[in-house]
């Protein structure tokens, strides 16, 4: 492999114009390519197979005027006075009308206005007769609960007024799902509602459902990226060396996103899918070319090779570590798919060939840059710098003194490791999942303030009242009475506020309810609330004849925490036992593959009691500019594992490599680990920085799933760079010394070289 790189190296330095022309041809297909197709993303987290999501594709068969995307907006009077009175009644009435004149907009009035055209024949007004007599003889209505909005004495459909008057919420469908909308077609809704109430004293608040597609990039994304090329200049030294690894890693992410975005319009793609593959694409691009950039200007100022000879020999070298390292990436990626969620597939491929692409770019683009830049990757200056650093052995004082203490307290600083790791990771012990909702945005926002204003007004259960689905199975009628006897006993379930008919298909075969929970949608007392509905299906079917179906966020949420609970043994099966593979052939030992997942495992459970004692508990909160306790991301843990496994691995390649290639060029035991980590320990920490401040900007993202998984992927690599691979890794390979690199002779024989170290290319180049 080493040897193959090499000539690659030397063909990509002396063809630079080529090679580089043909990224560039490629970057601009790309940028065509988009222009035609803009992207088309969504907030949709569509898990099929669950019983939610059978329920949603069955309503959107039978029933589809229900089955699009639901807006909600709460009007609220912020002057004290009744919303349903005087003035604010008149500019409430005139919002209404503006936005069910759009045209993307479900007109209910019109729906109700062909009903009452029916007459008596309708079976929706039927229907609705009936559950309204049979909720007035229960005598069950609560004297704080909201009421219709009454215009000379109808209701205005869709609009309930809260107890204390000061409060409207409003709902109302699309004719299609929110990412399958014309760009610009929600914001636009928003901003008819508010004009009209503009000067009325009226807050319109939109909920968490009206985003159609969230910010991708903000000013906390690009400080991250700007924090990236400072360490590089401070690593490098030099800002031509500083700009190649940015360059490279751009244009790979170019490529990659791009591709992503091209295809969006034909393969659904959620907007955690993009910017994942943005996080990655970024990250790796970076630490892949600052890698063999580092190691490049090494062999110039420590061997006094000239440029192009030592940039074949960093991508024959470093370029090896890379190649496996994204291997080891792309395989834990890739084991995503057997989860079998589409959404974790399309984000798991697209990703991985983002990796890909990055790699790819390390090493093809990269060599092609440093032979247009030549050898003014090292100034003069730096030149003679090095002759002195080597001269009186400074070039890796604190990489010596650091790795010398762990060989010397090397059983203090693993058993130190660990205590620290496992204090970090307490809170995992009581971590809960769910998915975002309107509390998991910050208390500026619109959605957090809709949020606060609904359950303040009406009660926690309205900002996610779930979805009760009854239908026929012989396709037959569903009579009033047995319509208003669904209604009654799902009325009659603990946990229930409110039940309404939402909706009937034209034949009464299916009925839409509207349930509305006591309490909130990430409580766990509405969860317990959907597994009693499911519960009690057989007694709807004995009693009505119907079969019952829920869905509806907390649904949603339950199905999607079940489905990941099940698929995360088999996920951690394959990719742990692939990467095994991959790193026993890379290292050529038994020991080293065990010990760099059981680091991983360290350093995931860290990242998962530190995201729950953040963003659960709220823990510095303060600190990261957040105000928003909320259960973890239900999709966050089988994420995390997936991509941090490849990242840690990463720095155990970068690292042990140096290691080994100690051990094979004749340096024995605690020499070979000094060795190791003071030639590779200043690049791996500059990495790990790199990586860290990358997804630390994405912290700041408005959309609380991108900054849950930033957060994570941010943390994570924090504690496995400095904690794990920096401290315990040095600390264990000390404790084994040579027996580290033990393998029996049989699996010796069976396994091929891959000479990631460049043992062979040495030797191949000592006898030319």
């Amino acid at each position: 492999m080493s040897s193959l790189l090499y000539r690659w190296g030397k063909l990509a330095y002396s063809r630079r114009w080529w090679v580089t022309g043909l990224w560039v041809l490629g970057l601009a297909a790309m940028v065509g390519v988009i222009v035609m197709n803009p992207p088309q993303l969504s907030n949709e987290i569509r898990i099929d197979g669950t019983p939610a999501q059978e329920v949603i594709d069955d309503l959107a068969d039978r029933l589809p005027d229900a089955s699009g995307g639901q807006g909600i907006l709460a009007f609220h009077a912020t002057d004290g006075d009744r919303i349903d009175e005087g003035d604010h009644l008149a500019a409430l009435l005139a919002s209404l009308d503006g936005v069910y004149g759009g045209e993307h907009v479900i007109d209910a009035r019109e729906v109700i206005a062909d009903e009452l055209a029916k007459g008596p024949e309708s079976l929706l007004l039927q229907a609705s007769a009936a559950i309204a007599q049979a909720q007035a003889a229960s005598g069950n209505a609560l004297a704080d609960a909201p009421t219709p909005l009454l215009v000379d004495q109808m209701p205005v459909p869709g609009v309930v007024v809260s107890a204390d008057g000061e409060t409207a919420l409003f709902q109302f469908a699309f004719d299609a799902q929110t990412f399958e909308l014309p760009e610009g077609t929600v914001s636009d809704t928003v901003k008819t509602a508010q004009d009209a109430v503009a000067g009325e004293g009226i807050e319109v608040l939109p909920s968490s459902t009206m985003i159609q597609i969230p910010e991708l990039v903000g000013v906390g994304e690009v400080l991250g990226v700007v924090f990236a090329a400072l360490v590089l200049v401070i690593t490098l030294g030099s800002l031509v060396a500083a700009g190649l690894p940015l360059v490279s890693a751009l244009s790979g992410v170019a490529v990659g996103i791009g591709g992503a975005f091209a295809i969006s319009s034909i393969v659904p793609m959620h907007s955690l899918t993009a910017v994942l593959g943005l996080m990655l694409g970024l990250a790796v691009g970076i630490d892949y070319a600052l890698f063999i950039v580092n190691r490049q200007r090494r062999f110039v100022l420590d061997q006094r090779l000239d440029a192009h000879e030592a940039t074949a020999r960093a991508i024959g070298t470093a370029g090896s570590a890379v190649f496996f390292a994204g291997t080891t990436v792309v395989i834990a990626l890739l084991a995503l798919t057997v989860v079998q969620i589409q959404l974790l597939t399309t984000m798991a491929i697209t990703a991985a060939a983002t990796v890909v692409i990055a790699v790819l770019s390390a090493l093809t683009l990269l060599p092609a840059l440093l032979g247009l830049v030549g050898e003014r990757i090292c100034s003069a200056k730096a030149r003679l710098n090095a002759g002195t650093a080597q001269d009186n052995g400074s070039s890796h004082r604190i990489a010596n003194a650091w790795s010398g203490f762990l060989v010397r307290r090397r059983y203090l600083a693993a058993i130190g490791s660990l205590v620290i790791a496992a204090a970090i990771a307490a809170p995992v012990l009581d971590m809960n999942l769910g998915l975002p909702s309107g509390a998991s945005h910050g208390p500026d926002t619109p959605q957090r303030q809709s949020f606060e204003v609904v359950g303040d007004a009406f009660g926690d259960g309205y900002n996610g009242p779930l979805v009760v689905v009854a239908t026929s199975p012989d396709n037959h009628t569903i009579p009033a009475a047995e319509l208003a006897g669904i209604a009654t006993d799902l009325a009659d379930i603990d946990g229930v506020t409110a039940v309404s008919l939402g909706g009937l298909d034209d034949d009464g075969t299916t009925a839409v309810f509207s349930l509305v929970p006591e309490t909130g949608p990430t409580d766990a007392a509405t969860g317990d609330l959907v597994t009693a509905i499911r519960d009690a299906a057989p007694s709807f079917a004995d009693d009505h004849g119907v079969d019952i179906g829920v869905t509806g966020f907390t649904a949603l949420a339950i199905d999607l925490s079940d489905r990941l609970a099940a698929a995360l043994p088999l996920y951690l099966t394959v990719v742990v036992g692939l990467s095994l593979i991959v790193l026993l052939l890379v290292f050529r030992s038994i020991l080293v593959p065990i010990k760099a997942t059981a680091g991983f495992l360290l350093s995931l459970a860290a990242t998962f009691g530190a995201t729950t004692a953040v963003f659960q508990w709220g823990w510095l909160q303060p600190v990261l500019g957040m105000d928003a306790t909320a259960p973890v991301l239900s999709l966050l843990p089988i994420i995390i594992t997936g991509v941090l496994y490849g990242l840690a691995m990463d720095y155990e390649v970068f690292l042990v490599s140096s290691m080994k290639e100690a051990h094979v060029h004749g340096i024995t035991g605690s020499d070979a680990v000094t060795r190791g980590f003071a030639v590779a320990s200043r690049v791996v920490v500059a990495a790990a920085i790199i990586m860290t401040s990358v997804f630390a900007g994405f912290i700041f993202n408005a959309e609380p799933m991108i900054s849950q998984v930033g957060f994570a992927l941010a943390f994570g690599i924090f504690v496995d760079a400095f904690l794990v691979r920096m401290t315990l890794v040095p600390a264990i390979m000390a404790v084994f010394g040579d027996r580290a690199w033990w393998l029996p002779r049989w699996l010796d024989r069976l396994l091929p070289d891959l000479d990631i170290e460049g043992d062979k290319l040495t030797t191949e180049l000592i006898h030319k």
